[in-house]
């Protein structure tokens, strides 16, 4: 038998999450990738609850998402954009690099769910969607976009610039 904290809830055993009918109903979450769909549950795990609610700060990684759902990380990249086109998730920061040098992956709102220190419910952005027209994906931009590395990069032809030298040796003629 679990154990359970002072406000009598278990401190241990079984994590689960809350899958609303309603919101699996929507047009949105039929028009969602199976990839995108598999994803939010694993989304809503990290949601912490009412009490310590940290909806606007859950943070779950690109490669976290691939290693739980068992795909690339290309494909469960696509099903984070897929959320954030539907409205069931909203980019909230961005990725970063830590003062100690450890990667933070981007943190997210769950739309859904009520964001701290408001009244009411979550925006349920979703609602809102309409075929063909999806909200704003926030891209990450690459710290490095173009491996310039400080210097600046010459194209192709811009190695050309200066003058060829060509060495010849004299070819002696036997006698």
């Amino acid at each position: 038998m679990a154990k359970h904290d002072k406000k009598g809830r278990s401190s241990g055993g079984e994590h689960f999450t809350k899958m609303i009918r309603h919101t699996m109903e929507e047009p949105a979450w039929r028009a969602l990738s199976s990839t995108a769909q598999a994803l939010y549950p694993w989304l809503k795990l990290e949601w912490r609850g009412p009490d310590a609610n940290n909806n606007g700060k859950i943070r779950l990684s690109v490669r976290q998402a691939a290693a739980k759902l068992g795909v690339t990380p290309d494909t469960a990249s696509r099903a984070f954009h897929d959320l954030q086109a539907k409205g069931f998730i909203v980019l909230t920061e961005l990725p970063c690099l830590g003062v100690e040098g450890a990667a933070k992956s981007p943190a997210y709102e769950i739309t859904e769910l009520k964001m701290p220190g408001t009244v009411g419910d979550g925006s349920k952005l979703y609602r809102e969607w309409r075929e063909g027209n999806d909200f704003p994906v926030s891209l990450t931009a690459s710290n490095n976009p173009h491996g310039s590395n400080g210097r600046k990069l010459k194209t192709r032809h811009g190695f050309r610039d200066g003058a060829v030298m060509e060495m010849m040796t004299e070819r002696r003629v036997a006698s």
